[in-house]
């Protein structure tokens, strides 16, 4: 079967990371956990984890005593540089899946040092592609379904020979729905097909994770932004296709579930048998593409024009949107309310944004005066 992977996982107990440790242990033949990172919210989970697969360091964002006292001998690493400690052991592949911009950090401490990383935390390319992008792609695998499954449409052709690519969206709760006004969270929280954290799946009804996956595509493959595109997929089988320059589209399908991604990039784009259940060509089925309405779902637009203008703005835009996000699950604004503010947070700043990304701090300083004017317009929104 050949040697084990030593795999280091951020954002533990997180879906994909609670996903992950599951793929590891169907398969103790091809994994070994050598770091675990996680926030301080669910201590004993993490603490569980770390025993079960005899995780020699765990690292955490607090509460240390307390997970020295469960842990015993166990390494133990805490603070906010934590997860980027545990990025930088040496090992065969990190998983990245933590969620929001305080992932770039980790992504780049894991390339920094040679090693390859699964990416599921997308806002390390949204707010810090250029960055990211400086170490190569070579290095880096997708676990989002839709880079998953352009990664693996691309191994049917050459770069060159690429037309465009096609993301696919479900939609979300609200893909047939001609009145947002009076959204509620749980409506919002009620996603069709995928079983997700908050955050992201606010992101899948507003399509807000569409255009920040349009700015991933456009690093992990090098693709000007006018050979990306999305539709409208309900059925969520299909995961994204890429469209060759002899009239040829290559699709990628599975039946929704995170396990397929997970396993293909943690085992180095290799296919773990039994990873996911395939599609069951015993049962008749309808897959459906539409194309998305602009007009209702405007942040699709919104991520591409950040993207193409580049610079800071995607920063702003990602920031933003988490503010205005964390806002809407509070209470404190209305659905709609979400990307009225990030677009005006984009306006209020876009006109400052660096042309260049130079180094971390440079997000980061972006992305704080993005919250500072986005928690602004949240007050006024109120």
């Amino acid at each position: 079967m050949g040697e084990l992977i030593d795999l280091v996982i951020l954002g533990s107990t997180g879906s994909i990371g609670i996903q992950a440790l599951e793929i590891v242990e169907e398969n103790p033949d091809r994994f070994r956990v050598v770091g675990l990172a996680s926030g301080s919210k669910n201590i004993q989970l993490l603490a569980e984890q770390a025993r079960k697969f005899s995780v020699p360091v765990v690292g955490t964002t607090g509460r240390r005593d307390e997970l020295i006292s469960l842990l015993g001998n166990t390494h133990v690493i805490d603070g906010p540089l934590a997860a980027s400690e545990i990025a930088s052991i040496t090992c065969g592949v990190v998983l990245n899946g933590i969620t929001g911009s305080v992932g770039l950090g980790p992504t780049l401490a894991a390339l920094a040092v040679g090693n390859k990383v699964a990416l599921a935390n997308k806002e390390s390319l949204v707010a810090g592609g250029d960055l990211v992008m400086a170490y190569g792609s070579e290095r880096i695998i997708p676990v989002d379904s839709e880079h998953s499954a352009l990664y693996q449409c691309f191994l049917s052709g050459k770069s060159s020979e690429v037309n465009k690519v096609i993301l696919t969206a479900s939609g979300g709760p609200f893909r047939e729905r001609k009145d947002f006004s009076d959204i509620t969270v749980a409506d919002a929280l009620n996603h069709p097909t995928w079983a997700m954290g908050p955050v992201v799946t606010v992101n899948s009804a507003t399509l807000m994770n569409k255009g920040l996956e349009i700015i991933e595509a456009h690093y992990l493959f090098n693709l000007p932004y006018s050979k990306i595109s999305a539709v409208i997929h309900p059925q969520s089988v299909v995961h994204s296709m890429v469209e060759f320059r002899d009239g040829s589209t290559i699709a990628q399908a599975s039946p929704p579930n995170m396990k397929g991604p997970i396993a293909y990039a943690i085992s180095g784009a290799n296919r773990i048998p039994k990873a996911t259940l395939p599609v069951d060509w015993s049962k008749a089925h309808s897959w459906d593409f539409s194309p998305i309405d602009s007009a209702m779902f405007p942040a699709i637009e919104l991520a591409r024009r950040c993207g193409e203008l580049g610079g800071g703005l995607p920063a702003i835009l990602n920031a933003a949107n988490e503010v205005a996000v964390d806002a809407f699950l509070a209470g404190k604004i209305s659905f709609m309310q979400i990307i009225e503010i990030v677009e005006a947070s984009v306006q209020k700043l876009g006109g400052n944004s660096p042309v260049t990304i130079r180094e971390l701090s440079d997000v980061s300083a972006i992305e704080n005066d993005s919250r500072i004017i986005a928690n602004q317009l949240v007050q006024e929104h109120k």
